[in-house]
């Protein structure tokens, strides 16, 4: 349950990055100028951009920690196979700190041994589970999906509106979207959904004001 969890709470916050990150551009841009093609140029190239970055980032964070796993479970496989009696009574000694009495912690770590001696270290005292080591290609084509779907949106909304209304469109449609993704993100974290969705929305709506600002201000300063 809590793989998949955080499996959807990363996608949760990777497609609020896309919102947020594209939407920015694509409002900056609008602000500039009035050409659809330079929008959508601007946008497509944002999306792309972060869907790789987003992607590598993923990756070689992930690649680092089973790195790091991988590690901590060959030291610890050749620590029972050198010295299995004193990881009994290390491991006895943890269940021991938890609460268990002497007899009692000393017949689960002997039990948990006899079942599956890896297994029980690695949970007791790594906190690792052997057979769910994330896979850092999962997780970089994951994110990568969520960071594009979230970026379709603001992309699609600045495309699809008539000129007039463009931004004022595309800024009620991003600002949805984003309260929609704080809902989801409360839920997922157990926490009250009214400070997650003002939180995220608050943030989204001033981030776009500022990249507007900007392509107003400088949209033709180079021109």
């Amino acid at each position: 349950m809590a793989p998949r969890l955080n499996w959807l709470r990363a996608g949760v916050l990777g497609a609020n990055d896309g919102i947020v990150s594209t939407a920015g551009l694509v409002v900056g841009v609008a602000g500039a100028t009035t050409a659809r093609g330079a929008i959508f140029t601007a946008g497509l190239a944002g999306l792309v951009a972060g869907a790789v970055s987003m992607a590598l980032g993923e990756y070689i964070s992930v690649s680092s920690q089973r790195d790091s796993e991988r590690a901590q479970l060959a030291l610890e496989r050749r620590e029972l196979e050198t010295n299995p009696e004193h990881e009994l009574v290390e491991l006895t000694d943890m269940y021991r700190a938890k609460g268990l009495s002497d007899t009692t912690a000393l017949l689960v770590a002997t039990e948990l041994t006899a079942h599956d001696v890896m297994a029980a270290h690695a949970d007791a005292e790594l906190h690792i589970d052997p057979n769910e080591l994330t896979n850092a290609r999962h997780a970089a084509a994951a994110s990568a999906v969520a960071f594009t779907l979230g970026a379709l949106l603001p992309l699609v909304a600045i495309l699809l509106a008539p000129g007039a209304i463009r931004v004022p469109v595309t800024v009620v449609v991003v600002l949805v979207a984003l309260a929609l993704t704080g809902v989801l993100s409360s839920r997922i974290g157990g926490s009250r959904a009214r400070i997650a969705v003002i939180r995220v929305v608050a943030g989204g709506a001033a981030g776009l004001a500022l990249t507007y600002a900007i392509g107003r201000l400088f949209g033709t300063a180079l021109t």
